[in-house]
């Protein structure tokens, strides 16, 4: 064993000694190298402008203004081998002394892990960025033609150094872009008429205007445009290469405007060896055919048995069509007797893909015979099996159960009522074990969680009287039938669960979604109740801590002295209510007891929550890569209204507070709304500043006093305040007295600098503010509750950082985060009294929190 450590210590050491010895001096320059690179337009410096990113001469990467990558790639030796060679025979006997110690083997793997180690220095840093003339002559060249294709034809740029200490500078460049020359008129040449027609219909939106400024990337943007209206508009053949754009420059410089033509010329063909124009034409779509596969079927492929015309679309099958028609054409956005688009043509995949029924479908065009400017669409559908299983198995812990595995499996059905409709089947089963619970015997499987859920999925909103005609196939309208149900054993107060839900899913716009939930019903029956002081450990220890000075009851506590779970904290909570103890109501600890006594009611009450909801989303992101965009949603929630009513019209029973009662429970009645924005700002190659901001109201009224306890608002965790665990923060200015903090009006705010390190490793610095408060329901604490603008001085603030790492289909996310503002602390103690890692919260996430 010991030998062991001996030549695992002599192995480091050996590493360190000869990644110390010649590497810097092998890489490290004497020249002169470049700190940081200055641009000014005029003289206003350009920090991110696009600028920045087309010179030649880049400094290097720094991180807190250290060049990491840079001393990696210094640390590194040119030629390993040789070098660790030269370090083992510089010595006369370190070789075999060496070999002695650890044996021949272990040395060469030494030199191998020397090699391998010192390859990764090189391949994850970046060389010294020096100084070089004619880099700098090609920056300028780029500057200048990057002007130019602004506009800006008389552009002049020149470059500065600015010496440091050692061998470090800044370069300057200085850009003198002079007038920028502005489009005059713009006039057409087009060969085909129907070309001319389409063109000038939508000259409203081109994006060269006169009096616009001469920017070669307005072109480009308007032979886009250009190529896709012409798509769109029936020219099936037309190619791009066709638009041409002609500028007569003033070649003396005195005039700035400069007149442009658009020519649109007709594709040429060779005839009998001569090239002639053929002339750009619209083209109808006359004939559409949609041929379904059969996965099952025997048949030969070619071979289509069934057919069918529908809404002047054909359909063939082999065998017989296991589709409703309707389920089928109506998603098909190309139309017979209408211009040929490729706007139609994407719509149509995008609708069979939504389906999920079908593989990717393939849509094909061609030319009828014997029929001028006529098209046929064909369109191929192969099925995916309908049928499908799939099972999942997982292994967890948590602070509640020191070991878990999950199983769990799923079966969907597609095209279930011969619709292209979808049923998902999902049951997953946990047990787990726990040392806290209390039982007898020894079962080491001591937790149970059953749950599963049944979704049926329509590609339509299925609703009485409703008509397919009020949304349309490119909305992506979709309706979802959910129920589910959980059961628990030995996990909080085992709670039994059941959920139904009836909703709406469309899409009016790519930027634009619409969710309608016309029917959201919950039920949530707690079958443990006296748990609950087991499961609430600091409610126990307030109430238990009063008992020690005002508990006379002997049968209420154990042979600690503490008072027993559930007769102990029952009992105790009654005499102190009853005023059977030296505590009166005017008593601070009376109070206490008296507010643990309501949450505990509130927490143990059954809850049926049956409501409706209506939810608003706008994006701007074009796709994944655009990090220039915002976004937007807005929810509000109706809950209760109706079915209080109807209690209340039939006389249902009531409980002591004057609530109505169904089978016992009383319905939740309230109104919620809240809104969430999100945007982002590019500041650079990978550099962005993430901004989000959530507000969020419930208000408890009617047949209610306060929110039920899955409704409500929390902050903290790794997607909200990251100086907080979840549950941590607040309300108001309370100090997280229970386990779950939570409350009915939140605000939270975040900023956050994204930014690279390394290849994957990205870095992220941010400030997070937010807090919960009770507001309009029964919380009468003042250091719960929100009672003007002056609690605005209770918003929690946090700061910190963290390292990301991008998967490339997920991100790894570890944050620290710092109590910066602490709104429980007195007054003079909230900013930066615990702004230390004794206090720091650790963050694992994944993906981005906004």
């Amino acid at each position: 064993m010991y030998r062991s450590q001996t030549k695992l210590i002599i192995l480091f050491l050996s590493s360190l000694t000869l990644l110390s010895c010649s590497g810097t001096r092998a890489y490290r320059t004497q020249e002169v190298l470049i700190n940081k690179n200055e641009i000014y337009k005029n003289s206003t410096l350009l920090k991110n402008d696009p600028v920045n990113f087309i010179i030649t001469t880049p400094a290097n990467k720094k991180f807190l203004g250290i060049p990491i990558k840079k001393i990696l790639y210094e640390i590194a030796h040119p030629a390993p081998e040789e070098n660790f060679n030269a370090w083992l025979n510089k010595k006369e006997n370190r070789k075999n002394r060496l070999e002695k110690i650890l044996s021949p083997k272990q040395v060469l793997a030494l030199r191998n892990y020397s090699v391998k180690f010192n390859n990764w220095l090189k391949n994850n840093g970046e060389p010294p960025a020096v100084f070089d003339a004619s880099a700098i002559d090609v920056s300028e060249k780029r500057i200048q033609q990057y002007y130019k294709n602004l506009g800006y034809y008389n552009v002049k740029v020149d470059h500065d150094t600015l010496h440091l200490k050692s061998n470090q500078i800044v370069l300057k460049y200085t850009i003198y872009p002079d007038k920028q020359y502005q489009i005059d008129s713009v006039k057409t040449q087009i060969d085909s008429p129907q070309i001319a027609l389409i063109y000038d219909a939508f000259t409203n939106v081109s994006e060269i205007k006169q009096g616009d400024g001469f920017e070669i990337n307005k072109f480009e943007k308007e032979r886009e445009r250009l190529f896709t209206l012409f798509r769109n508009n029936g020219i099936y053949n037309f190619q791009q290469n066709s638009i041409q754009f002609i500028a007569a420059i003033d070649s003396t410089g005195q005039d700035l405007k400069i007149p442009v033509t658009v020519q649109i010329d007709d594709p040429q063909q060779r005839i009998n060896d001569v090239a002639t124009k053929i002339p750009y034409r619209n083209f109808n779509i006359k004939e559409i055919e949609v041929f379904i596969d059969n996965l099952n079927s025997p048949l030969n492929t070619n071979q289509y048995t069934d057919s069918i015309t529908y809404d002047d679309i054909i359909l063939y099958s082999k065998g017989k069509l296991k589709y409703r028609p309707l389920a089928i054409t109506s998603g098909i956005a190309i139309k017979k007797n209408q211009p040929y688009s490729d706007l139609d043509r994407t719509l149509t995949y995008r609708y069979f893909t939504n389906l999920k029924n079908f593989k990717y479908p393939s849509i094909n065009y061609s030319l009828i015979p014997e029929e001028e400017d006529q098209l046929k669409a064909s369109i191929f559908l192969t099925p995916r099996e309908r049928f499908s299983l799939g099972f999942d198995l997982d292994f967890s812990h948590s602070n509640i159960q020191d070991f878990g595995i999950g199983l769990g499996g799923g079966l969907g059905v597609r095209n279930v009522f011969r619709g292209a409709e979808s049923l998902e089947l999902n049951i997953k089963n946990t047990l787990g074990a726990s040392r806290d619970i209390a039982q007898s015997g020894d079962q080491f499987f001591n937790l149970f969680e059953l749950g599963a859920d049944l979704k049926l999925s329509f590609p339509k909103l299925v609703f009485p009287f409703f008509q397919d005609s009020w949304t349309t196939t490119e909305m992506n309208p979709v309706t979802q039938m959910i129920l589910g149900t959980s059961v628990q054993q030995n996990i909080g107060l085992d709670k039994q669960f059941f959920k139904t839900t009836y909703q709406f899913d469309w899409q009016p716009k790519k930027s634009k979604k619409i969710q309608i939930k016309w029917i959201d019903l919950e039920f949530v029956n707690n079958r443990n109740l006296s748990n609950y002081f087991n499961v609430y450990k600091n409610s126990y220890d307030r109430l238990n801590n009063i008992a020690q000075t005002y508990n006379s009851e002997l049968t209420y506590v154990d042979e600690e002295g503490n008072l027993s779970i559930p007769q102990g904290t029952e009992g105790f909570i009654q005499r102190v209510l009853n005023n059977e103890t030296l505590l009166n109501q005017d008593d601070p600890n009376y109070k206490i007891i008296n507010t643990v006594k309501e949450r505990q009611d509130r927490l143990t009450a059954n809850n049926l929550i049956l409501g409706s909801s209506f939810s608003l989303n706008f994006n701007s992101q074009e796709s994944i890569f655009d990090e220039n965009f915002y976004q937007l949603r807005w929810k509000i929630d109706w809950v209760g209204n109706l079915l209080n009513g109807f209690l209340r019209a039939v006389r249902a029973s009531e409980n002591e507070e004057g609530q109505t009662l169904l089978g016992g429970v009383s319905p939740s009645q309230y109104v919620k709304t809240e809104a969430d924005y999100i945007k982002h700002w590019p500041v650079g190659r990978e550099r962005v500043i993430a901004f989000h901001a959530f507000g969020g109201i419930a208000i408890p009224y009617g047949n209610a006093t306060n929110m039920p306890f899955s409704r409500s608002y929390f902050s903290g965790g790794s997607n909200d305040n990251r100086a907080w665990k979840a549950y941590k923060l607040g309300p108001g200015s309370s100090n997280n007295i229970n386990e779950f903090n939570e409350a009915n009006l939140k605000l939270a705010f975040n900023i956050e600098y994204r930014f690279p390190i390394s290849g994957s490793l990205k870095g992220g610095l941010f400030i997070d503010a937010g807090n919960v408060w009770n507001i309009f329901d029964d919380i009468e604490d003042p250091a719960f509750r929100f009672d003007g603008f002056q609690d605005l001085s209770e918003i929690a603030v946090g700061s910190g950082l963290g390292l990301r790492y991008d998967f490339d289909f997920f991100v790894f996310r570890f944050d620290t985060g710092f109590k910066t503002y602490n709104p429980a602390l007195p007054q003079g103690d909230r900013w930066w009294n615990e702004y230390n890692f004794r206090s720091a919260v650790f963050n694992i996430g994944i993906n981005y929190p906004f």
